[in-house]
C-alpha cells in the first residue's frame, strides 16, 4: 500500500540516538565477486500455484527522514500463502531433494523432511511436505510462541518442542534425520552438511531477481545503492551477496547486515575475522536469534558485506510501528532492516558510517522486510 497523507503525519520522525551502535565496516566488499545462482530457480517458482512477486513499496517520507534519494521496502508478509520469504528456499530445496531421489532409479518412497526452526522455515518445510504428500518433523526451541507451533502443526507436521536454544534444536533435528527415509532440510550449514542449505540459499535468489525487475519498472535503472538485510545464520544475506556480487564489473550496491544486539554472531565474526559462536539472549527478533553463522554463508559474509550493525529490540519495535503507519505490515525481524539503517545513518558517528556505505542524497535504498507481523510479538520469526 503506498503512503498517504495521514500516514506521513504519524508517528513522529525517529530521534537519533547519542549512542554509537555496534558496527563494523569493510572497504573492499564492493570489489568482491562470486558465481551467480542458477538461472532456473525463478522459473521453478513462477510455475508454482499461487506464485506472484511480492510488493516493492516506495516510502518517500523515509527517504526524506534518512537523507537519501529513494527508499523501497520489499514486503515478504505474504509469500506463496505464508507470512515470510522462507517458502522460496524450502520449496526449491525440497524439489531438489525429491528430484535427486527420483534420479536414483529406485521406486520413490515417502520421506520425512526434518528441520529445526523458530517458526517460518519450519512452517515452509511442513507446507511443502504436505503439498507433495511427504511427512515433516519439525523441532522448535524454547521461546517460540504457541501460535507459531500451532501453525506448524496445522500443516500436518510432527512437532517436537526442545528445552534448549535454536542451536540445540538444530542438533536434535540432525540426529533425527539419521533415521531411514528421513532427510534434513536445514537452513544453516556446517562442515559435512552443506549441499541442502546451499539449495535453500539458491531458492532465495528469486526475491532478488524480483527486486531488479521492480526497481527498473519504478525508474531506478541502475539498481539499489544499498540493500539492508536481516541476518540470523546468514543464509538470506548469502543469497543477496551472491546476486549482487556475481556481476562481472561496474556498479555494485553497498550491502548492510542487521542483527539483534542479543544475537550478533555475524557482527562478532566479522569483527574477529573468523566465524565464531556467541551466547544468545532473549529478543523479540526471534527468527534472528542465532549464535553461529552458517558455514557456507561465512565466506560470502566476510567477502561481500560492506557493513554489519546490531540493534536493540526497542529499535526494531519503533521501526515496525513506523512501517505499519506507512502501510507496510512487518514483524520485528523484517523491520530490523529499517532499524539498522537508522542506526547507521543517524546519531553519533553517522557521517563516517554514511561514507563507508557510499550513500548520498540521491542514493536508492532497498529494505528487506522478511516477514509479516504476528499476533504476539514473540511469535515473529524468520527461521
Amino acid at each position: 500500500m503506498p503512503e498517504n497523507a495521514s500516514s506521513l503525519r504519524a508517528p513522529a520522525l525517529h530521534t537519533p540516538s547519542l549512542r554509537t551502535p555496534p558496527w563494523t565496516a569493510r572497504s573492499a566488499a564492493r570489489g568482491w565477486r562470486c558465481a551467480p545462482a542458477p538461472a532456473e530457480v525463478r522459473g521453478f517458482h513462477a510455475a508454482l500455484p499461487g506464485y506472484s512477486p511480492t510488493p516493492l513499496t516506495e516510502l518517500p517520507s523515509l527517504a526524506t527522514e534518512l537523507g537519501v534519494g529513494r527508499v523501497f521496502v520489499k514486503d515478504e508478509s505474504c509469500r506463496l500463502g505464508l507470512p515470510a520469504f522462507k517458502a522460496l528456499g524450502a520449496s526449491w530445496a525440497v524439489h531438489r531433494v525429491l528430484a535427486e531421489g527420483a534420479a536414483d532409479g529406485a521406486e520413490p518412497r515417502p520421506v520425512t523432511l526434518v528441520t529445526a526452526t523458530d517458526g517460518n522455515h519450519g512452517r515452509a518445510v511442513a507446507r511443502t511436505a504436505r503439498l507433495l504428500g511427504q511427512r515433516a518433523h519439525v523441532f522448535v526451541p524454547r521461546g517460540v510462541h504457541p501460535g507459531a507451533v500451532a501453525a506448524i502443526a496445522a500443516e500436518q507436521a510432527e512437532v517436537t518442542e526442545v528445552a534448549g536454544v535454536y542451536d540445540e534444536a538444530v542438533r536434535l533435528a540432525a540426529e533425527a534425520a539419521a533415521a531411514p527415509d528421513a532427510v534434513l532440510v536445514q537452513d544453516t550449514a556446517w562442515p559435512g552438511y552443506e549441499r541442502i542449505p546451499g539449495w535453500i540459499v539458491e531458492g532465495y535468489s528469486t526475491l532478488c531477481v524480483e527486486i531488479d525487475e521492480q526497481l527498473a519498472a519504478a525508474g531506478a535503472t541502475e539498481g539499489p545503492g544499498l540493500v539492508s538485510v536481516p541476518v540470523g545464520v546468514g543464509s538470506l544475506a548469502q543469497a543477496v551477496i551472491t546476486h549482487y556480487r556475481s556481476r562481472p564489473s561496474g556498479w555494485a550496491p553497498a550491502l548492510l547486515s542487521v542483527e539483534p544486539e542479543a544475537a550478533a554472531c555475524v557482527l562478532e565474526s566479522l569483527t574477529r575475522g573468523e566465524p565464531v559462536s556467541v551466547a544468545t539472549g532473549d529478543t523479540t527478533m526471534a527468527g534472528l536469534n542465532c549464535g553461529t553463522p552458517s558455514s557456507i554463508a561465512w565466506p560470502y559474509l566476510r567477502g561481500g558485506l560492506d557493513a554489519a550493525v546490531a540493534v536493540p529490540d526497542s529499535a526494531a519495535a519503533r521501526a515496525a510501528a513506523r512501517l505499519a503507519a506507512l502501510g507496510v505490515a512487518s514483524g520485528p525481524c523484517g523491520a530490523a532492516t529499517l532499524a539498522g539503517l537508522r542506526a547507521a545513518l543517524t546519531g553519533a558517528g553517522a557521517e563516517e558510517r554514511r561514507a563507508a556505505l557510499g550513500l548520498g542524497p540521491s542514493s536508492v535504498v532497498v529494505l528487506l522486510s522478511t516477514e509479516g507481523p504476528a499476533a504476539n510479538p514473540h511469535a515473529a520469526t524468520a527461521h
